[in-house]
């Protein structure tokens, strides 16, 4: 369709402007990068490795700017994002992967259970609007109102140091379990992970049921549903044909909520120490490691806007009025 072809036009246009403001980012920033990422290896540093980050920035070389971005695309393109300074001697993108499951797994796993849950409590909250459920809705955005971090830290007061039923930190217990495929290692993991999930499902699940109520309530009012119910369709049938619509909105903030997932649950994995990109982020910035600050960049850059992608696709599909004007 014409439609998705131009989406997707423009999200190659988006991608390639992003890629190359990443490339500028170190030889923009003031100071000499090599200089800054050598102050980071404590003396670890080879020739090799100096040769290597000479390279990669174009400092005391004769490339022309031309020649050093041809040369990172080179690069780029055969997944050779650079050495980590803060991690020495790992890659950018070893040290990416390593936390890139564990967001996915966290965070992701966390949005699509608050979106799913607040969806359809949303609906039903829309369905008996007036009733003791609807009351209650008040009551939920405070949990949409409070910063994560707040939720958080509440939650490890509560939970972890008062009753001691989840673990506070870390992703799982390194001296009690050898990470693999047995039930002692992923019954860990899904201990430490409640409570930072927990955290996510509380401060986005009402947001979504808020705004999943509010535009179920409009859509309700509509002719069409109006037409439907007074020719006697089953309120359940109603409800489903207007909830089709009406989720349409939601459709556009959950792709959002999915290209977030890799850089939005940033304050959670620091409170809780969890090693997902997040945390890694910030370790990034405090150590002033460029090439990996380069690879997250391009790490979240990509994972929103193929997020993107896939809702616009999503839209078309859901809603036939999108396939007459494409």
């Amino acid at each position: 369709m014409i439609l998705l072809a131009r989406r997707i036009g423009f999200y190659l246009l988006a991608a390639l402007v992003a890629i190359t403001l990443d490339f500028f980012i170190p030889r923009l920033m003031p100071g000499n990068a090599v200089a800054a990422a050598l102050a980071n290896l404590h003396s670890q540093f080879t020739p090799a490795t100096i040769k290597a980050l000479e390279l990669q920035y174009g400092v005391g070389t004769d490339q022309s700017l031309w020649s050093q971005y041809l040369h990172y695309w080179d690069n780029l393109l055969h997944g050779n994002w650079g050495i980590s300074t803060s991690h020495y001697p790992a890659t950018v993108t070893s040290v990416i992967s390593s936390g890139l499951w564990w967001t996915l797994g966290l965070v992701g796993l966390a949005t699509l259970i608050s979106f799913t849950l607040g969806t359809l409590l949303g609906i039903l909250v829309a369905w008996r609007r007036g009733s003791a459920l609807d009351n209650l809705l008040p009551a939920m955005t405070f949990f949409q109102a409070a910063p994560y971090f707040f939720i958080a830290i509440m939650l490890v007061a509560v939970f972890a140091t008062k009753l001691g039923w989840f673990p506070a930190i870390n992703a799982y217990d390194q001296t009690l379990v050898t990470p693999g495929w047995n039930w002692a290692y992923i019954s860990n993991v899904l201990d430490h992970a409640v409570l930072p999930a927990l955290t996510i499902v509380l401060a986005s699940a009402a947001g979504w049921i808020v705004g999943m109520r509010n535009v179920m309530v409009t859509t309700m009012d509509e002719d069409y549903v109006l037409l439907a119910q007074a020719k006697g369709l089953p309120k359940r049938r109603v409800v489903n044909y207007a909830a089709r619509n009406a989720i349409l909105p939601s459709v556009t903030g959950f792709s959002l909520a999915i290209g977030f997932v890799v850089s939005g649950a940033l304050l959670t994995e620091i409170v809780f120490s969890y090693p997902g990109i997040g945390y890694i982020l910030q370790q990034a910035v405090l150590e002033r490691d460029y090439p990996l600050l380069q690879g997250v960049f391009l790490i979240i850059t990509f994972t929103v806007l193929t997020a993107n992608l896939i809702a616009d696709f999503a839209y078309v599909l859901l809603d036939p009025r999108t396939r007459q004007e494409a």
